[in-house]
Order: structure tokens, then C-alpha cells, then sequence
């Protein structure tokens, strides 16, 4: 690993292990084995691959959502995370290039007069979506109309969504698909509002290993590591992220 700069290292590492945060709340980058409790995921293998690079042990701690995950960077608890690049969380993270692209959406309820993603954006219409995803960040930023409903947990989303027979849900188009199975008679509307772009980040004041981690994802990229930890984990709904 002589090719590795020092800096880089003691930036990446510098308790002599690489600690990576990774978002539990994104069910397609991250899982966890139900046999052994360990965590697993296209996140997952890209950080054990960052750490053989660098030489270093990894060590991963899931958070239950991205908003948990980008609020642990300013208190040095991690060295790398995993999740969605959004302007907010850019104060306190140096984040990569997207790694990959997921569509975000939305579903609504059977005979819902709401057709296109357009008409989403009106008075009266309450959209339940997980609280502090990347998309959330992306619908405060735009919406003029519509109200977000805010929840924690995908699993609550769509229930309370269903419980309180609100206009619209907002998601990730894959889990919506899943979604859109347990609610009968409910659309997924064409097109998307946002395309949610997954990066990996450092905290702030790190230079060398910004630099070094948004070479990391350029390459993986490049190479079609990231395609092909896609096809092994068997993920669907991801595509990879066009070159910086």
C-alpha cells in the first residue's frame, strides 16, 4: 500500500480503522443478515473494499436513517458514510460524486385524481415520506403547495399513509413497488420528481481523504465494480451514476 499518501490514511483511518457509517434505511445498498446479525449490501462491500485499499480494518455501524447518519458527522463517530448527497447535509460532509442514481416518486390511492408527478404539487394534498431522506431534502426545497407529512421508519410511512388515507406517498420507486402491492388499486406515477444520487462522504476538514475517497468512486464506477455489486447482491431499481 506504499501508493497510499499518509495523509490519506490518517484522514480515512485515523484510529488505524476505517470507520464507515451506512444508512439501514436504505433497504437497497444495506441489509442485515437475519442468521447472523451481520450487516450486508452494496454499501456494505464497497466499504470493505475502501478499507483494502487503504489497508486498514473496517468497522460498520448502521444508523436507522440518513438524517441519523449525517448528523453523527460532526461528532467524529465515523469517517466515511454512505448515502444520499443532498445541498443540507454538505455544511458538515465533503461528499463524492454519485455512485448510483434510485427514482423517486410517488404512489397514490385507488381513484386518486392525481395523474402526473405535476399535479402532486397542489393545496390540500398531504404527502407522507420518511423524514430527513434525501428526497424529503429535495421536496422541502421545491414543493409550493403540497404538505409534507412527516415519518419516521418506511414501514410507518406507508402505514400511516394508508391509515389516514393521504393523498400521496413519496419513496424510493423500489420500495414503492413493494408498496404498491400490499395497497390494492393504488398507481405509481410515471417519471420522477428527483433522482436520489448515493454518494460516500467524509466529514469536513479532511482534504486529502475527500480527494482521495471521490477518486475511489470515480474508479469503482470506471471499472464496473459498482455494477457488478449490484448483480451480486441482486438489487433492483439501482443504476450506476454517469461519470463526474
Amino acid at each position: 500500500m506504499s501508493d497510499i499518501n499518509p495523509a490519506v490514511r490518517s484522514e480515512l483511518a485515523p484510529t488505524g480503522t476505517l470507520r464507515v457509517g451506512i444508512n439501514l434505511g436504505n433497504f437497497l445498498l444495506t441489509a442485515t443478515d437475519p442468521a447472523t446479525g451481520e450487516y450486508r449490501g452494496v454499501a456494505v462491500d464497497l466499504a470493505r473494499e475502501l478499507g483494502r485499499r487503504l489497508g486498514v480494518p473496517v468497522e460498520i455501524t448502521g444508523y436507522p436513517s440518513p438524517g441519523a447518519l449525517a448528523d453523527a458527522a460532526r461528532s467524529g463517530v465515523w469517517d466515511v458514510g454512505f448515502l444520499g448527497a443532498e445541498p443540507q447535509r454538505a455544511n458538515e460532509i465533503d461528499f463524492t460524486a454519485a455512485y448510483v442514481e434510485i427514482e423517486a416518486t410517488y404512489l397514490v390511492p385507488s381513484g386518486s385524481p392525481l395523474k402526473t408527478i405535476a399535479d402532486v404539487d397542489r393545496d390540500g394534498v398531504r404527502i407522507a415520506i420518511s423524514g430527513k431522506s434525501a428526497y424529503d431534502l429535495y421536496l422541502t426545497r421545491t414543493l409550493k403547495h403540497a404538505r409534507l407529512v412527516r415519518i419516521a421508519g418506511a414501514d410507518n410511512v406507508f402505514r400511516q399513509f394508508v391509515d389516514e388515507k393521504l393523498e400521496a406517498l413519496a419513496g424510493l420507486r423500489p420500495r414503492l413497488v413493494k408498496d404498491h402491492d400490499n395497497f390494492p388499486g393504488s398507481r405509481i406515477l410515471d417519471g420522477q420528481f428527483t433522482a436520489v444520487q448515493q454518494a460516500a462522504g467524509t466529514p469536513k476538514g479532511r482534504p486529502a481523504g475527500a480527494q482521495y475517497l471521490r477518486e475511489f468512486v470515480e474508479d469503482i464506477k470506471a471499472t464496473g465494480l459498482v455494477a457488478r455489486l449490484i448483480e451480486k447482491n441482486g438489487v433492483r431499481g439501482l443504476t450506476v451514476a454517469p461519470k463526474a
